[in-house]
């Protein structure tokens, strides 16, 4: 199921990369040509992009020998976007995440918020490239791939002795959501991201409600 998700994300990315040399016009049937601007960004000419930032919070998955939770994770980024077809944006990204060393709802008590000395999750920095195609009136579908540079815990062969580990791999996801205007919009992602060293295996793949402004 996991491969299926990853080979999903990546088609995205691929398949929002397709058109990238669509033209900001159509020709009618009686061959003139009138202006359109699409469902991506509709108050844009292709070629113009955006900055943006985003924001993520959802819930991780990781169940495997001596790791099994679900914690809450948490992700910011930003980059730049180019309307670079009628209904397709292309861009580059960069951000941090946290999925799962941190625990707000401990602020209220006197329990410790930040987990990292009891827990395996990762954290780390992203740098990679995204896509979206609105394909009816706001909504749209995303891909997006890069680089992931983490840091970590994992336990040896024993599962006795706890070790601090870092490594630059990789990470894949795709989404659905709802753009409200050109500015902002809200969606759903899936994202995996892969982490093993030494035989140790800490890949998650987190589920999350994500928000975007662009500027």
């Amino acid at each position: 199921m996991k491969k299926t998700l990853i080979t999903l994300a990546l088609a995205s990315t691929a398949l929002c990369a397709l058109p990238a040399f669509a033209q900001d016009s159509q020709t009618t049937s009686d061959n003139t040509t009138t202006s359109t601007n699409g469902n991506y960004q509709p108050g844009q000419a292709v070629g113009s992009g955006n900055w943006f930032v985003d924001a993520r919070v959802g819930q991780s998955h990781l169940n495997k020998g001596p790791y099994n939770d679900h914690p809450t994770t948490y992700a910011i980024g930003g980059g730049y976007r180019w309307k670079v077809g009628q209904d397709l944006g292309l861009g580059v990204d960069v951000g941090y995440n946290d999925l799962g060393n941190y625990k707000l709802k401990n602020a209220f008590n006197d329990n410790p918020v930040n987990l990292k000395d009891q827990r395996n999750a990762l954290r780390g920095w992203t740098a990679g490239v995204n896509g979206k195609i609105n394909v009816w009136q706001g909504l749209y579908v995303s891909g997006r791939a890069g680089v992931y540079g983490w840091k970590g815990h994992g336990y040896d062969n024993q599962d006795i002795n706890r070790h601090k580990l870092d490594k630059v791999d990789y990470y894949a996801g795709a989404g659905v959501g709802y753009d409200v205007n050109d500015h902002f919009g809200l969606g759903l992602a899936y994202d995996y991201y892969h982490a093993n060293k030494d035989g140790i295996s800490l890949s998650t793949d987190t589920a999350s409600l994500t928000a975007e402004y662009r500027f």
